[in-house]
């Protein structure tokens, strides 16, 4: 899709607290992603075609509406999706005047077209949320229907420019719990200096309504979420290889 500068396409947006970032936040979440997670909780961003043009100026417009309160509550604002990065020179324009009008910025993406983001843009952000949905190329490829390395190339040119990073990782049992898979995503991520923390997320089957709505099957829809032990693991795992988890 040809986009005129300064437009692109969201699906939505809302306001979140804790999760997309410190503080409150004003998460834009852009249309269209590569991937098809069999965990994905936004399966309505999937494909731009379902979503609606916006140009830069009417979301800066609906941010200055929130300004007060979430800087007040030390927040800020996330590009999310979907993936951004599908849609490099809009996300690089909300994050360049979001973060030169003093807003605190983070781009949320699983990585896979980090080549599509330019040091300028990284510049302009201050968080990056990196999905790393496994470590294992055979799992993440089940996971995702990609390949893994992009993601972590991505990663390690985030470390080169000491972009401050949160990692997430969504634990599904049966599907990225194996212990190999863990520690390797642990060892990779202690090795490169500039992730704070790893968001270990525990799957969950909330969506599985969208997913009817939108007559689509939920793969999942038959995995249980992971128990308290099994989180517990995980983090005694991370935390085993110097890596704060929460």
């Amino acid at each position: 899709m040809t986009q005129a500068p300064g437009t692109g396409v969201i699906s939505s947006w809302d306001l979140s607290v804790g999760v997309d970032g410190p503080g409150t936040r004003f998460v834009v979440f852009t249309a269209g992603c590569p991937l098809r997670c069999r965990y994905c909780q936004n399966p309505e961003t999937w494909r731009m075609r379902d979503g609606r043009a916006s140009t830069a100026d009417e979301i800066m417009d609906r941010i200055a509406g929130y300004r007060r309160f979430i800087s007040v509550a030390g927040g800020g604002v996330t590009i999310s999706g979907g993936e951004p990065l599908l849609q490099p020179r809009f996300t690089a324009e909300l994050l360049s005047r979001c973060h030169g009008s003093g807003l605190h910025t983070a781009l949320d993406t699983s990585g896979l077209l980090g080549v599509r983001a330019t040091d300028a843009m990284l510049a302009d952000t201050d968080l990056v949320l990196l999905d790393i949905k496994s470590y294992d190329p055979a799992t993440y490829r089940r996971v995702t229907g990609g390949p893994v390395e992009p993601t972590l190339r991505f990663a390690r040119r985030l470390a080169e420019l000491g972009r401050p990073t949160w990692v997430r990782f969504v634990l599904v049992p049966g599907l990225t719990d194996a212990p190999e898979n863990v520690d390797g995503l642990a060892r990779f991520v202690a090795g490169l200096g500039n992730v704070e923390r790893v968001d270990v997320l525990p799957f969950h089957r909330m969506a599985a309504a969208k997913y009817e709505r939108l007559g689509l099957r939920f793969p999942l829809a038959h995995v249980a979420p992971p128990d308290q032990a099994s989180l517990d693991r995980v983090h005694a795992r991370f935390q085993a290889h110097g890596v704060t988890s929460t």
